[in-house]
């Protein structure tokens, strides 16, 4: 800053606390002098000042917060298979209207409001910079019925979704490793894409069942073979912790999402690896280890339902209440929340506060700390 361009800044800042002290008044002293008290003077005198400087320069809006999350309505544009057996399919969805989306990074998701009122989150594996949101879905049969649901949308079905929002964020770094499972590369292909466009130092380690049932394998077979391992169980059997980390560099990074065997292998060999930093999502629920059974009543009806040792509060409650409200089954989307209204909760997530979990519980994650719980279903 030039010493011209100084004075001009300070010259203007003197003419706003000038217009600041216009018409003000300021008290006479406590000992009722006829003259304006000084400590108020000096406070005031110190704030005008203050807030001149403050409104003397430009808004910065890169220095905002995020728009906040809003629930909209979507139209579905395409669907398309992707994998031989054609049990994932890719939805693409845009506003109606034409208008512009929020826009995504790397690693985020969408919560999506399902006609039948479940809810469900997928991961956006299109690119940024479209005018439209892309997810793939993978059919389970025996699942909660909320994969069925998606893959019975027809073009031009609207439904309503939030976000995006972001609980596997992608951190740019020299080197990485990414490690995805079945569908778990529906959260990865994007990190690998900008971590391609970028120049990093990356390496892709792809598992699947097969490679009828592997999606995007053909996007994949076009980028730089020596950087990407597929491998499936049926020709390779089972991965070991080097098959998946061998790869990994001093001081990079790993990211890992897929099946919860997967991820537990990976934590489990991560600190004997040079990489420094690890990032990971489950697309199922953790395993309830040695835990112990337990009962569940619902006060609506007076049920009592048997929790067995390895299972959680929601997986019980479902054999007698299908509707049941849940979604991530991993704690942290708050829509299996519940009061309790007798017992005490062994909390396993991190969502709720310490007051909030006096009373209340995720029963996707969470359990009994033994006796019966009384839940305000």
């Amino acid at each position: 800053m030039t010493k011209r361009t100084l004075r001009s800044k300070l010259g203007a800042m003197a003419q706003m606390v000038d217009s600041f002290r216009m018409g003000r008044t300021i008290p006479k002293n406590l000992y009722g002098r006829d003259e304006p008290d000084q400590t108020v003077s000096l406070v005031t005198d110190a704030l005008d000042k203050w807030f001149a400087l403050l409104d003397g320069d430009g808004y910065d809006a890169s220095f905002a917060a995020p728009p906040v999350a809003r629930t909209q309505l979507l139209t579905l544009v395409s669907r398309e298979p992707l994998c031989v057996d054609e049990d994932v399919v890719q939805l693409t969805f845009a506003v109606a209207d034409g208008s512009m989306l929020p826009a995504w990074a790397p690693g985020m998701h969408l919560d999506f409001y399902l006609p039948s009122g479940r809810r469900r989150q997928y991961s956006l594996c299109g690119r940024p910079d479209d005018d439209s949101y892309s997810i793939a879905v993978r059919l389970v049969p025996d699942g909660g019925g909320g994969s069925r649901e998606m893959h019975d949308l027809r073009i031009g079905s609207e439904v309503a979704i939030r976000g995006p929002r972001n609980g596997f964020p992608f951190v740019q770094s020299e080197h990485a490793v990414f490690v995805a499972g079945g569908i778990g590369i529906t959260a990865i292909i994007s990190m690998v894409r900008r971590a391609r466009e970028t120049g990093m130092d990356w390496h892709l380690v792809y598992c699947g069942r097969s490679r009828e049932s592997m999606p995007f394998l053909d996007e994949i077979a076009g980028w730089d073979a020596d950087r990407v391992t597929v491998r499936t169980d049926d020709v390779d059997g089972m991965p070991s912790s080097m098959d998946l980390l061998g790869a990994a560099a001093p001081g990079g990074s790993v990211y890992v999402c897929g099946p919860p065997p997967m991820i537990d292998l990976v934590r489990a060999s991560f600190d004997s690896l040079p990489a420094t930093h690890l990032h990971f999502e489950r697309f199922s629920p953790p395993p309830v280890k040695n835990g112990t059974e337990f009962e569940v009543q619902l006060v609506d009806s007076g049920e009592v339902i048997a929790v067995g040792p390895n299972e959680t509060a929601l997986h019980a409650i479902r054999r007698l209440r299908p509707d049941v409200a849940y979604s991530c089954q991993q704690g942290f989307c708050g829509t299996c929340r519940v009061r309790v209204l007798s017992g005490t909760p062994q909390h396993r997530e991190n969502r709720l506060t310490a007051e909030e979990q006096r009373h209340e519980m995720l029963i996707c994650v969470s359990r009994s700390e033994g006796e019966r719980i009384v839940l305000d279903l």
